[in-house]
């Protein structure tokens, strides 16, 4: 399929998204409907097993598009679609049962920040600044980060953040636990590569789809309905070929050889 807003690279079961809508990459709602299609054709993709998501030029994503919001003054149901368009991308980004890595090489505001959010790691570029500016406007984060950065860095620093409106430079984000790691900005792309290559290689996707299942399922479920589902999926797996491949090549003292079944 031919994209307008985003570009894609495979390469060793990788596949990288950059969001390229000129000039600040936002999130319209066009820009928005491809990369919805886009990460469902991914979850289906045997070819890919990680994912990457950076933005093109100078920014990640500077956020929704502004522009829109005019249309929807006076009309709550236009309102709605769009905060239910921007939640269910990043829904199924986290949903996604394939480690999706945030190469944050910019500005990640509003919704450009709780894209990354959505995404099950990050790293930012040193010259990144991230926030959730939306009481300035009169509005309030719609895509997911009242949420989804109370569960990440806390309610008091999610508080904090969006009732100040305030933007983090890349290290105070590391420090808050918003982003995993910061390097500089020619080492950002590579970086992510390593971290992807760490997450799948040596690995089957039978048992990786599964752990992150349980740990992005379990965020939003009792301990007790955690538990249940880790034992579940654990052992689901033992009916699985690359679980017996697994154990048998740890025996044998030799590397697996996995088909991902």
């Amino acid at each position: 399929m031919d994209y307008q807003f985003v570009r894609v690279k495979k390469e060793n079961d990788i596949t990288t998204i950059t969001v390229d809508h000129a000039p600040a990459n936002t999130l319209s709602s066009d820009c928005i409907r491809e990369l919805r299609l886009l990460i469902q054709s991914l979850a289906n993709d045997e070819e890919t097993r990680a994912i990457i998501l950076t933005g093109a030029g100078r920014f990640f994503v500077a956020g929704a598009d502004i522009k829109e919001f005019v249309a929807a003054f006076g009309d709550e149901e236009k309102a709605l679609a769009m905060a239910e368009a921007g939640q269910a991308l990043c829904n199924e980004i986290e949903s996604l049962k394939k480690p999706v890595i945030a190469a944050i090489n910019g500005p990640a505001l509003g919704g450009g920040l709780e894209l990354a959010l959505g995404c099950h790691y990050r790293i930012a570029s040193e010259s990144a600044v991230l926030g959730l500016p939306e009481l300035k406007l009169g509005l309030l984060p719609s895509f997911g980060g009242t949420q989804r950065l109370s569960r990440i860095a806390g309610t008091a620093i999610a508080l904090d953040c969006i009732l100040t409106s305030k933007q983090l430079q890349a290290q105070e984000a590391a420090k808050l636990g918003i982003v995993q790691s910061v390097v500089a900005p020619e080492e950002l792309l590579q970086t992510a590569e390593q971290v992807a290559k760490s997450f799948i290689d040596g690995k089957s996707m039978t048992s990786i789809s599964r752990v992150i299942e349980c740990i992005m399922q379990g965020n939003q479920e009792s301990m007790s309905d955690g538990l249940d589902r880790e034992r579940r999926k654990f052992a689901e797996l033992f009916l699985t070929a690359d679980a017996r491949e697994g154990v048998q090549a740890f025996i044998e003292k030799r590397s697996p050889r996995f088909t991902h079944t």
